[in-house]
Parts: structure tokens; C-alpha cells; sequence
């Protein structure tokens, strides 16, 4: 299994238990495709760098998990879909 790194970024307007159902989701798509979870980063809320399709601010989350290629692919289409998730990149980290 190769290691992933991902930082995802969510609308500021979810609450606590909107981001963590988030997150949970990403979970279980990772285990359901072959791959495991080796860290969570707390999320915390920032300013953004740039304003995004009106927005000022996003929580970030920064996601350690092994996995597969199709693992990534399939978060990847996931992700995109998914109407709280203002950006996310998932890269492989240099060993």
C-alpha cells in the first residue's frame, strides 16, 4: 500500500457535526477501498488565501492514510461531488 497525504478544506458554515459526519465519510471510503486511516489533523478553522466561490474562510483537515491507487481515485470522485468540500488535494509524500 502506498501513503497518502490529504488536505481537505470544508465550508466554515458547518457546525461541528456536519464537519465531523464529513470526515467520518471519508473514513469509511478509505477502509471501504482497501485503505487505512494513519492520522487525523484536528480541524481548525482559517482564513482562506484567496476568496473562494464567495467564501473567506474554510476548516481544514489534514489526512494521513495508506491505500491504494484506486483508493485515492475513488475519494478523489467523491469528493468532487460533495457540496461541502470547497477544496481538496490528496498528493503521495516523498519517503
Amino acid at each position: 500500500m502506498r501513503s497518502y497525504e490529504m488536505m481537505l478544506i470544508a465550508r466554515p458554515d458547518l457546525d461541528d457535526a456536519g464537519n465531523q459526519a464529513l470526515l467520518d465519510r471519508v473514513s469509511s471510503l478509505v477502509t471501504g477501498n482497501g485503505g487505512a486511516i494513519e492520522k487525523m489533523e484536528p480541524s481548525k478553522k482559517q482564513r482562506l488565501a484567496y476568496e473562494i466561490n464567495d467564501l473567506r474562510e474554510g476548516i481544514y483537515t489534514v489526512v494521513y492514510f495508506k491505500g491504494e491507487p484506486r483508493t485515492a481515485e475513488e475519494l478523489t470522485r467523491v469528493l468532487k461531488i460533495t457540496d461541502e468540500v470547497v477544496r481538496f488535494m490528496i498528493v503521495r509524500p516523498e519517503e
